[in-house]
């Protein structure tokens, strides 16, 4: 069974930053790429970004230049560092991950259970 932990949402002002953390573990072959998507209410949810087993990045145009996205590969973990924030960015972000295990060798995506981030003053 794999599981996706979440860290790191809260209340923070406009113009603040915040980092959120997810850490993936239980029967892990490989993960492929994981990745951050957020869903403000009465909104589809959207990709914030993703980062690939090789590095690569990739971001939404509304968060580009302003979060970054990094993966501790040793830890199954991926942050997202989050600058100059809005208040439209306040929403419920998701950890995504597509992960092969080790017990099945099937790759599947796997979500987190949300964090709530709330940029307001």
């Amino acid at each position: 069974q794999v599981q996706l932990v979440e860290s790191g949402g809260g209340l923070v002002q406009p113009g603040g930053s915040l980092t959120l953390s997810c850490a993936a573990s239980g029967s892990i072959f490989s993960i492929a790429v994981m990745g951050w998507y957020r869903q403000a209410p009465g909104k589809e949810r959207e990709v914030v970004a993703t980062i690939t087993d090789g590095g690569t990045t990739n971001y939404g145009d509304s968060v580009k230049g302003r979060f970054t996205i990094t993966r501790d590969y040793a830890k199954n973990t991926v942050y997202l560092r989050m600058n100059s924030l809005r208040p439209e960015d306040t929403a419920v972000y998701y950890c995504n991950a597509l992960i092969v295990s080790a017990a099945i060798q099937v790759l599947n995506t796997y979500w987190g259970q949300g964090t709530q981030v709330t940029v307001s003053s």
